[in-house]
């Protein structure tokens, strides 16, 4: 007998655990408290936001502006271009690499020397050898940040970020447009540079990355960045950073100094980083809806809160869809039209599933209700005796 109530015992603990398991809801995180006055994290591999502040706000990006220079001149241009810098070039102001009016640089290192060390007049050598002018640049790279990325409320007017009224963007735009960039490896080669020797005509030095988390403090699995800076933007702050699979975008907009900057995308990587994972569905996963049974073509990847149980259903329409358990949605897949052979097969098919499904569940609940009737007559024997 008392094996009996050991084994019933056991079966009552596993049904507990079942049912926390299944009815469980996950605490969701503290939110950060940020100084800066706008801010987002998008994990890259999705597109799936984890918090937002202000992010559709339009705000003065500064230098951080480079990044669509890079990305626009690296798609549009050839990296082994050789640029001649003009008097215009040579005489930007802000931050520099020392160009020479006629010193002849490749467009790759005036696009290093336009990341890592933030020149402007490389920035303007750049604009003129792709579309001729400043001017003619500008309005080039708004249309490809239209057309090309879908940036809906930015607008460049330089390609460095020195103040212009007009030439504004979001932090939403700037998390899009960097993880576009992102996935081009020789923007990504630059974008986390940490140094770089220089040998030009006015200057030879070695030029160290601008971004302090990428070098002075270094954080675990940032990639890349860029930082910048003018009176009316304030500082901004862009940040990529890769653990295992979840892969972070951070910008941080108008921070009132570089420590609130800093300090802001630290915790918003903290933030990404302990409370989120990326899980998948693998190719060939097969769903019913209805009579129909749909097979996903390729792994659909989504992003969730660590630990979230995520609900996984297919609409009569075809559209698989993926919820947290507040009814958020995180990924949706929408499936092409099934044949009418297809959909006969897919209706046997699921009659049989949803037999054996049934049977599993029955004998599930049958076991727990009998080590629960087993326990309950030993009790009361032992009670007699």
């Amino acid at each position: 007998m008392k094996k009996l109530v050991a084994i019933s015992t056991i079966l009552v603990l596993i049904y507990i655990l079942f049912a926390s398991a299944v009815f469980s809801k996950t605490v969701a995180p503290p939110l950060p408290v940020l100084s800066s006055e706008a801010a987002i994290v998008m994990e890259a591999t999705t597109g799936q936001v984890l918090y937002e502040k202000n992010a559709r706000s339009q705000m003065y990006p500064a230098s951080v502006t480079k990044i669509a220079t890079a990305i626009y001149a690296i798609e549009s241009g050839n990296l082994n271009d050789v640029v001649t810098v003009s008097k215009k070039a040579r005489n930007t102001e802000g931050t520099r690499v020392y160009l020479e009016e006629g010193e002849q640089v490749t467009l790759e290192k005036l696009l290093l020397g336009l990341l890592v060390n933030s020149g402007n007049d490389a920035g303007v050598a750049v604009a003129e050898h792709i579309s001729g002018s400043v001017e003619s640049f500008a309005s080039d790279v708004n249309l490809y940040l239209k057309d090309v990325i879908g940036l809906q409320d930015t607008n460049f007017e330089n390609p460095h970020g020195l103040f212009d009224p007009q030439h504004v963007t979001t932090a939403q735009d700037l998390a899009v447009l960097t993880r576009y960039a992102t996935k081009n490896e020789e923007f990504m080669n630059m974008f986390g540079t940490k140094e770089l020797p220089w040998n030009g005509e006015a200057w030879d030095t070695t030029l160290y990355t601008h971004h302090k988390l990428l070098r002075e403090k270094p954080y675990d699995g940032v990639t890349g960045g860029k930082n910048g800076f003018v009176p009316e933007a304030g500082v901004t702050l862009v940040t990529t950073a890769g653990r295992e699979n979840l892969d972070l975008i951070v910008v941080t907009l108008k921070s009132e100094s570089e420590a609130e900057a800093y300090n802001d995308t630290v915790q918003l990587l903290d933030f990404g980083f302990d409370n989120f994972e990326t899980s998948s569905i693998p190719t060939n996963s097969g769903f019913f809806a209805g009579e129909l049974e749909y097979i996903t073509p390729r792994e659909i990847i989504y992003t969730h809160q660590a630990g979230e149980q995520v609900e996984i259903d297919v609409t009569e329409d075809g559209k698989l869809r993926i919820t947290d358990q507040k009814g958020t949605l995180l990924s949706s897949y929408q499936f092409p039209v099934i044949s009418d052979s297809a959909k006969n097969r897919s209706s046997i098919q699921k009659d049989s599933g949803s037999f054996l499904e049934q049977v599993f569940s029955n004998s599930l609940y049958l076991l727990v209700i009998g080590g629960s009737i087993v326990s309950l007559v030993y009790y009361r024997s032992r009670k007699k005796r």
